[in-house]
């Protein structure tokens, strides 16, 4: 790889929908992005989730998060609490985000939630809110035979109902992955079948 990888802190609303937690995790073990998180983060996104699908076991969704911890054991942060209280957001909540991306020398916090992360606030430690969408069009940017490689994994991750090509772009885009479903739909020759 020519560029090095960003290392960028995944906010717990881009964890949430399977999947862009997918994809994300795919580039990230993949080497096209360093992750990081905290326990706090996975905390999160498991509540989230659990509370708008009953049917979603805690069990399961302790399970993915172990998997994810398994395949990417340097994403976690550990170091960052000691930081929070002299933070400021718009958000008091989302400031054990930012003294993660700080203790994890992270550049970037992908989130759907910029409001939340504004550029004055991030600017003194040198790090920068993207969304999701934005931050994989850049991946692809930077390297965009490994980001397309990626995408098809991760389609193929989904063993027991691997969607079509089209299906996967579809499921994208309704995360909110606009650009990033166009992007993938203009290379799906590439994407394999």
């Amino acid at each position: 790889m020519a560029s090095k990888p960003p290392v960028a802190v995944y906010d717990a609303c881009v964890l949430y929908p399977f999947h862009l937690r997918n994809v994300l995790i795919q580039c990230a073990f993949d080497g096209l992005v360093e992750a990081r998180w905290t326990d706090d983060i996975h905390g999160e996104w498991m509540r989230n989730l659990a509370a708008n699908t009953p049917a979603l076991s805690t069990e399961r969704l302790e399970l993915t998060r172990d998997r994810m911890k398994a395949v990417l054991p340097e994403a976690d942060v550990v170091n960052y609490r000691p930081l929070i209280e002299d933070l400021k957001l718009p958000d008091r909540d989302d400031r054990h985000v930012l003294a993660a991306a700080i203790a994890g020398k992270a550049s970037v916090i992908v989130t759907w939630n910029l409001k939340d992360f504004p550029r004055r606030d991030l600017r003194p430690y040198g790090i920068t809110g993207k969304s999701p969408d934005d931050f994989l069009v850049d991946l692809h940017i930077a390297f965009p035979e490994a980001l397309l490689s990626s995408a098809r994994l991760a389609r193929l991750n989904l063993r027991k109902t691997t969607p079509t090509i089209e299906g996967f772009i579809h499921a994208l885009q309704q995360n909110g992955l606009k650009k990033f479903a166009t992007l993938l739909g203009q290379n799906i020759n590439r994407l394999g079948r």
